[in-house]
């Protein structure tokens, strides 16, 4: 025998695919009951045959750390995360009506500001943002969309709900590893995509292609490039995994240039050739030396004023950070309702903010029990998980908070879903994982069948990015209710 499910104990964490009884859960049966047909030797093959994959593939991530960038193979677990198509379906209405209220939020904040001006949030909130950038106001990019492209982060507490956990809209990463962890796993299991009724996730790579192409209206067949910081960026991997499927150049700073009459040319051996679509992977202050940080070369001179006299579009365009801001995620719900007049479809978590008196008062009291994050961190650096913390931890982050409170929100630790994962032993343990959809906005709306799985490889850790030890899992939507 393979898995003895009855072995596995999900603890008191709701866990994906086996309830607390023992039993797969309604979309993992056939995975379940295929796993445990399965020898213990064949499914230790099958995921040294999903580790030689992803060496031959060359799927890889870059970790920066003291000595230098290292290069590692994607971290991969061959048991799947599994959810039901009916509640997909409601989370895949809740991200485009997030998104959707997000592109109008920034779009207000570059004009009128009216949710300002209404009082439904603070202006210091605003006027503190280290991503608004005045460079943008009165811009009004095609469709008045700024984030074309969103990863928001999805959690399952204890009642198997999905809740938001934040929101990125600067330059969403991850998305070629769900596809990556898709093929991998037809290798491996091919078996079950026979036989059971998991939902595609290729046609990501089409309607990202679509979506820019919706930035030039007027234009058949615009000219698209995804303009990267180089190999040594971490998502390296990503920028040309995504050049390549779409068809689109993969360029550097240097590679493009501003002409006289105010166009973006690429480079090439045969000339100048006109771009109408860059779809950029670095990050805005980096974007333009005559706007920004007048030192870098990862930029294009003369590319901001191109964009904001409509000679070329950017996605996501510059700006869109502002609402990429964990202060401002505690007012989705708030701005969902203001340009929507809907309730939100996905709630958020908890969030108390440190800039408010009150709720600062309790973060301070019960820092030992809360995850505190800075505003604009990402990767999983620069938070404080109370629970696994120290004093001296603790200290200095009750420090940090009352030195810039604004820079701070605070949520309660979640109890954070499981799912069973091959760690080396005979049987699977639980970790816990979270979830990455992709959400595409232009002329229409679009999300992933799923997302980017992330596992917290190290038992009861919290910390699921690849960059702190964490792995991944492929995510099937598993369809229910037909009848085979």
């Amino acid at each position: 025998m393979g898995i003895n499910w009855k072995q596995y104990s999900p603890d008191v964490f709701y866990d994906e695919l086996i309830n607390q009884s023992g039993n797969p859960r309604l979309p993992a049966k056939k995975l379940a009951s295929y796993l445990q047909s399965l020898d213990h030797d064949e499914v230790q093959r099958r995921q040294h045959l999903a580790d030689a994959a992803i060496q031959d593939m060359g799927i890889s991530f870059t970790v920066y750390t003291e000595e230098g960038n290292i290069d590692r193979s994607w971290p991969f677990d061959i048991i799947p995360r599994t959810i039901s198509a009916k509640q997909w379906r409601t989370t895949e209405k809740g991200l485009i009506q997030r998104l959707e209220a997000l592109n109008l939020f920034i779009d207000d904040l570059y004009h009128d500001q009216k949710i300002i001006k209404d009082g439904v949030i603070p202006r210091h909130i605003l006027e503190q943002s280290t991503n608004f950038r005045k460079e943008c106001i009165g811009i009004s990019p095609p469709e008045n969309v700024w984030a074309h492209i969103c990863g928001t982060d999805l959690v399952r507490d204890s009642d198997g709900e999905f809740y938001v956990l934040e929101d990125n809209l600067r330059v969403p990463s991850g998305v070629s590893y769900m596809l990556e962890n898709r093929s991998i796993m037809k290798r491996v299991l091919p078996e079950l995509f026979e036989n059971d009724r998991i939902l595609p996730v290729n046609d990501y790579c089409d309607n990202l292609f679509d979506t820019l192409c919706s930035l030039v209206p007027d234009k058949e067949s615009p000219e698209i490039v995804v303009l990267t910081p180089g190999i040594y960026n971490s998502a390296y991997f990503e920028h040309a995994f995504l050049a390549q499927q779409m068809g689109a150049e993969l360029v550097e700073g240097s590679d493009l240039t501003v002409a006289k009459n105010g166009y973006v040319y690429m480079k090439t051996i045969s000339g100048l050739s006109k771009v109408d679509v860059i779809y950029r992977r670095i990050d805005d202050m980096f974007l333009d030396p005559n706007v920004f940080h007048k030192d870098s070369v990862l930029g294009v001179p003369g590319l901001m004023k191109a964009w904001q006299s409509g000679k070329v579009a950017l996605a996501n365009a510059p700006g869109a950070g502002v609402a990429d801001d964990k202060v401002v995620y505690a007012y989705v719900p708030q701005i969902i309702k203001y340009y929507l007049d809907q309730d939100p479809i996905l709630p958020n978590v908890e969030t108390f903010l440190c800039h408010d008196d009150k709720q600062r008062e309790y973060v301070l009291k019960n820092i030992d029990k809360l995850v505190v994050k800075p505003a604009n961190e990402s990767g999983g650096y620069g938070m404080l998980v109370g629970p696994h913390s120290t004093k001296k931890d603790q200290a200095t982050f009750v420090e940090l908070i009352k030195k810039n409170p604004r820079n701070y929100i605070a949520q309660p630790t979640l109890s954070l879903s499981t799912a069973p994962t091959l760690v080396g032993n005979d049987q699977p343990e639980p970790r816990h994982l979270d979830l990455r959809p992709f959400v595409l906005q232009g002329k229409k709306s679009y999300v992933t069948t799923g997302g980017l799985t992330r596992v917290a490889m190290k038992k009861g850790s919290l910390v699921v990015n690849s960059s702190q030890g964490g792995g991944s899992k492929d995510t099937w939507i598993v369809d229910t209710e037909v009848k085979s």
